[in-house]
């Protein structure tokens, strides 16, 4: 059974000042795993975390991540623009694009972050946007295929969008560094939420022996590996945790197997882990508000998929806590729904929970990576406020909720605007 980091009393002091749904960030459980990330790679001396700014942009949670010399991986202007505006600049910025306009590269260039290009062909657009080739880039590495962990399938980067193939890869290298270039790095994610302990070292595997084969054939210097994301959280109750030093020690074995023979033992590491970083330290809380006793039975929440897109979009589980409920029996299946016209609106179905009645609080879990930030405005909803649950008990409102007049805001010169909120 999942525990919730908030008590239903807690909940129920903050509900009386911020209306539901809102999602609620554990500062605790963030620091906490934040120290742990960057001790398991205290190792590397060059390490960093770049937090995946898509995952949760919220500010005060990323300087939180900022204290533990995390950086930021960006992926587009308002998040570049947005890091800058946090104080994070230079090397604390990685733009890690696709189909990128020039505006954007220059954006990135002109704060200093570290540039990973997405494909060969952005090179001469790159040189053409900026007259020149950073001293320092990257590129996007894809070996296609399907990758594996021991038998299993873990996902299909030869599916995917993203990065070089091996042989546009060395071409890549060997132009940039005619161009300019004087250091490098290597970037590839080929699999995604992986709950496994062998995830990143496999992957360090085949990103070492390909920088070491790199470096000997082009003679271009590696100063960076970037593992990127894909460690993933354990959405069902079931699943087992990621051990972030078994992971951090399985690197480490790696790197000295294969790196360090090869005289690259100043390579730095890079991560790009989002989900890991934040995932399972924010939750959705909700209400009942309707149910529903037709063909199946329906709970219907004042929180929809604007609120969390993740279920709708992926099928994606997440597990729902009835406060006050924990240890009821769950014996009544229940489809959990939101308000939107579309039947996808749903948050769990079949799911087996205790008795729901109106009024009750629903937590929703692991919200805290791509929950909020994936919220959008269909249907005319309006995206929720988010509250940060602190170390010391108390709780602070670190967005607020939005307004009918934040929904309408870009129609400010229209008469229906003037005539809903008038001249001012």
């Amino acid at each position: 059974m999942k525990k919730t980091f908030v008590t239903r009393e807690k909940l129920e002091e903050i509900t009386t000042a911020v209306p539901t749904p809102f999602h609620l960030y554990d500062e605790k459980g963030i620091r906490e795993n934040a120290k742990a990330v960057k001790e398991a790679f205290a190792w590397n001396p060059g390490f960093r975390e770049y937090f995946a700014v898509k995952a949760n942009p919220n500010p005060t949670l990323i300087k939180m991540l900022g204290e533990y010399d995390c950086g930021c991986d960006c992926s587009s202007l308002t998040e570049l623009m947005l890091s800058e505006a946090m104080g994070f600049a230079g090397n604390k910025i990685m733009f890690s694009s696709n189909v990128t306009p020039a505006e954007e590269y220059e954006y990135a260039a002109k704060i200093g972050g570290i540039i990973n290009l997405d494909d060969i062909t952005h090179i001469d657009f790159l040189e053409k946007t900026l007259g020149s080739i950073p001293k320092t880039i990257s590129c996007r590495y894809n070996p296609g295929g399907l990758f594996k962990i021991s038998n299993d399938i873990m996902d299909n980067p030869g599916d995917s969008k993203y990065g070089m193939t091996t042989e546009q890869l060395f071409d890549a290298f060997k132009l940039l560094k005619e161009k300019g270039a004087e250091e490098f790095g290597i970037h590839a994610f080929l699999a995604s939420n992986t709950v496994t302990n062998e995830y990143y070292p496999m992957l360090a595997k085949v990103l070492f022996e390909l920088a070491v084969k790199l470096q000997k054939e082009t003679g271009c210097h590696i100063k960076f590996i970037n593992l990127s994301g894909g460690v993933g959280v354990p959405y069902t109750p079931d699943a087992k945790p990621n051990d972030i030093r078994a992971i951090g020690e399985g690197v480490r074995k790696v790197y000295e197997e294969v790196l360090v023979p090869a005289g690259m033992g100043e390579v730095a590491l890079y991560t790009e882990m989002g989900r890991f970083m934040m995932g399972p330290y924010g939750c959705l809380v909700t209400k009942a508000i309707h149910e529903k006793h037709i063909y199946k039975e329906y709970i219907g929440c004042d929180a929809c998929a604007v609120n969390l897109m993740r279920p709708a979009m992926y099928g994606a589980y997440h597990h729902i806590t009835v406060m006050g409920k924990e240890n009821a029996p769950c014996d009544h299946k229940y489809d959990v729904t939101g308000s939107l016209c579309e039947n996808n609106d749903k948050f769990a179905i079949d799911r087996m929970l205790p008795k729901i009645d109106m009024g009750d609080l629903l937590v929703i879990h692991d919200t805290g990576a791509h929950g909020f930030s994936m919220g959008y405005n269909y249907n005319g909803k309006l995206k929720s406020a988010e509250v940060l649950l602190k170390e010391d008990g108390s709780y602070q409102v670190i967005r607020r909720a939005e307004t009918p007049r934040d929904y309408f805001a870009t129609l400010d010169e229209t008469p229906e605007y003037k005539k809903m909120f008038g001249n001012d």
